[in-house]
């Protein structure tokens, strides 16, 4: 997930950024929609079950620090992934799903995308870096 997060903060959202506001509203529409595949929630929702069941697992560990890595990275991973889009990129993404771009003036159109694109923006790049960060922690575990 962190590289999916980072390709959206590093080249989509830049890429498309460049773009005039109703070409970019309608762009980034699109591929809200087309990011709503079965592989995708595999990819998102595993981590969801797989780390606190690991942290769980853990628990009896002859190395403490096995299971208080994998803890935080659980509680990581929950909040600033899961929370963060259900409670920040969701709700933006859906309220772009639902407005008609063509009905709205070029002032209007500057108004929403600015509304909508740093939010998100933000939220995205926390979830990059969180799901890195319980990446990593997850990873030490192995090591």
């Amino acid at each position: 997930m962190s590289g999916i997060f980072f390709t959206w903060t590093n080249a989509v959202k830049p890429g498309i950024g460049k773009l005039d506001n109703i070409t970019y509203l309608n762009a980034f529409k699109s591929m809200n929609k087309v990011i709503l595949n079965p592989l995708f929630f595999i990819v998102f929702i595993l981590p969801i079950l797989t780390i606190p069941i690991s942290t769980y697992l853990s628990f009896d560990s002859t190395k403490n620090y096995v299971f208080e890595l994998l803890l935080i990275s659980s509680i990581i991973y929950f909040t600033g992934v899961f929370l963060f889009t259900v409670l920040g990129n969701i709700p933006l993404n859906e309220l772009l799903d639902r407005t008609n771009l063509n009905k709205l003036s070029q002032k209007e159109l500057d108004t929403f995308r600015k509304k909508i694109e740093n939010r998100w923006n933000k939220f995205n790049l926390a979830r990059a870096l969180t799901s890195f960060i319980s990446f990593l922690l997850s990873t030490i575990c192995l090591i």
